[in-house]
């Protein structure tokens, strides 16, 4: 990996590329640490120093960790990348219900280019919404969690109408900055801006761990961190290939097919998207709890619900990542259109007859390979939840959704790198 950047940076169109993408990621950086205007900055600072274990814990983590810290803060970029995701997840979803969506993802480039609009509008419906949410938590002192000083200097209907409004200009300027990222820069914006937010927090996490739990747990923590990033690349990489063959076709004149290819099948088909639904159906109990003032409920909830090392809660965890790993991959992959894509041009499994005994053996297939996905995302969240006492209930730096998106992104933006550099070898022998 090493030598792809260092031969990127030899190639000076690849090195522009690399130089810009890194230009954009600074401004990205430095837009999460300007407050928002009325924000008491010093306030904020003082009431995480004083109780950070606390704000981990928050309702909010989960859009705290895309926006690498900067929700809390209430900066201008504090709603990070996450409307964007939730708006990609929705349509993507709504395109297998709504058919007028399914035709436009079919028409290629056209409508790829409707459903990206979109889903840049929904985007900022989400994002005003969340900044609407966010800000009056602000105002009545519950967006850090024993936080009595008060954040925002003026509560007035202008001042937070300002805040809003700054906040989701900042969702509206990080799509462009993923977007000028995907063009003129290296891999995919929107990943890298997420993998970006994500990495800016694994150094205060492991000051953290350090104070509170020492250098021995410290080294630990490392360690097992290693172990887990290692599990992920090897399971990330594995896939079962479904070898097709097309026959040999006469058109006109001419001879067609006759190739052999393969379906890769990844053992984690779904990706991080299933971690994402458990843990925001997860926040609803505390949602909840600030709204119902039932006292039963409460305790329950606060006991069973929010502390991540209780048994009952790593169980319900892990059952909701498993669901949504089988219902994710079931709605985004169709058996029975594969098997009549590979009919309609001539191609068939060795030993599977074509159209419906292909589909039933693909489905089989499918169900099998999912079980050891979600059965993986299963164990790389709860784990690091379990060794909460472990680390004085210091947040694991390796938790399960920032290492999954993490070596996702590195993998894949390393894969670009490499084949836009073997495409530049290629130049002299294709002249």
């Amino acid at each position: 990996m090493l030598s792809a950047f260092g031969r990127a940076f030899r190639t000076p169109d690849l090195r522009r590329k690399l130089l810009f993408t890194l230009g954009i990621i600074v401004l990205f950086r430095v837009g999460s640490t300007v407050p928002a205007p009325g924000v008491d900055v010093r306030s904020i600072h003082d009431c995480l120093s004083g109780d950070q274990s606390s704000a981990n814990k928050n309702l909010l983590s989960l859009v705290n960790l895309f926006s690498g810290g900067a929700l809390l803060q209430l900066s201008v970029f504090a709603l990070g990348i996450l409307p964007y995701i939730t708006s990609s997840i929705i349509m993507q979803l709504l395109s297998v219900v709504i058919p007028r969506l399914e035709r436009l993802r079919k028409e290629g480039q056209s409508g790829e280019t409707k459903i990206t609009q979109y889903t840049r509008y929904l985007t900022l419906a989400l994002a005003v919404l969340q900044s609407t949410g966010i800000v009056a938590l602000a105002r009545s002192n519950r967006l850090i969690p024993g936080c009595t000083s008060p954040i925002i200097r003026h509560t007035g209907v202008f001042d937070t109408a300002v805040i809003v409004i700054t906040m989701v200009a900042g969702t509206a300027v990080i799509m462009w900055f993923g977007e000028l990222i995907t063009s003129k820069g290296v891999g995919n914006g929107m990943s890298l801006l997420m993998f970006t937010s994500i990495a800016a927090r694994l150094p205060s996490q492991g000051s953290g761990i350090q104070q509170a739990a020492g250098g021995v747990v410290f080294t630990l923590v490392l360690l097992l961190g290693l172990a887990i990033v290692v599990f992920v690349v090897f399971v990330e990489q594995a896939q079962r290939r479904i070898p097709v063959q097309y026959a040999k076709r006469m058109i006109g004149r001419r001879m067609y097919g006759g190739s052999s290819t393969y379906i890769p099948m990844k053992v984690n088909q779904a990706g991080v998207v299933p971690v994402i639904f458990a843990s925001s159906l997860l926040q609803l109990p505390q949602l909840l709890g600030q709204v119902w003032t039932n006292k039963t409920f409460q305790d329950f909830e606060q006991r069973y619900l929010v502390r991540g090392d209780n048994p009952l809660y790593l169980l319900t965890y892990a059952a909701l990542i498993i669901f949504f790993t089988y219902f994710y991959v079931a709605i985004t992959f169709n058996p029975v259109e594969v098997a009549d894509n590979m009919k309609k041009y001539g191609g068939f499994i060795p030993g599977i007859r074509p159209g419906r005994p292909t589909s039933e053996y693909l489905e089989r297939v499918l169900s099998r390979i999912t079980l050891p996905g979600s059965l993986f995302l299963g164990i790389i969240c709860v784990l690091p939840l379990a060794l909460l006492n472990l680390t004085k209930n210091q947040q694991f730096p390796f938790a399960g959704t920032s290492v999954l998106i993490m070596v996702g992104v590195g993998l894949e933006t390393v894969k670009q790198i490499e084949s836009q550099l073997q495409q530049r070898n290629y130049e002299g022998f294709l002249r």
